[in-house]
């Protein structure tokens, strides 16, 4: 079998609909940082990009492009207080249990049993996807995200892609 040509297939598909061919981002590196505690002592977010929104935000909107709204979400929230709103992926799965998109209870559950140190004061939802700005990401949005996680003293981010 041969493998599945993801860029050039979504190359195809957008061309297609009369977008230019898409300038795909390459990083000639990538530095993977060896944590510098056991990860028993880490404090640890999460992010997804699935549109998850808590119930007392406005939802997102499910086709936005170049969104760059991040949502502050609260660790101690419920399970079943979110919305999921994205058009672009089955979401029934992840209506059924957050943690499908969202694993919030799991992240709960590694602190109690200890398996990692804490989970952090803020979790997050945002970059949901269709971003085609990526100056914005890598000048702005990026940067900004990443200091509000030095802010909360995060050691790990768990990123959870849609």
């Amino acid at each position: 079998m041969k493998p599945i040509r993801y860029i050039d297939l979504i190359d195809e598909t957008y061309q297609s609909k009369g977008y230019p061919a898409y300038d795909w981002s390459e990083n000639a590196d990538a530095p993977l940082v060896r944590l510098a505690k056991p990860l028993s002592e880490c404090t640890v977010s999460m992010l997804t990009s699935g549109g998850i929104s808590h119930n007392s935000r406005e939802p997102f909107n499910p086709t936005a492009k170049n969104d760059f709204r991040l949502d502050e979400i609260d660790p101690h929230s419920s399970g079943d207080a979110f919305t999921l709103s994205d058009a672009y992926y089955d979401t029934r799965d992840g209506e059924k249990d957050l943690n499908v998109i969202f694993p919030l209870v799991r992240l709960r559950e590694l602190a109690a049993e200890g398996r990692i140190g804490r989970v952090a004061d803020r979790l997050w939802s945002g970059f949901m996807g269709r971003i085609y700005k990526r100056s914005t990401v890598i000048g702005e949005a990026a940067p900004r995200f990443a200091e509000a996680l030095r802010e909360d003293g995060v050691d790990v981010l768990v990123l959870v892609p849609a």
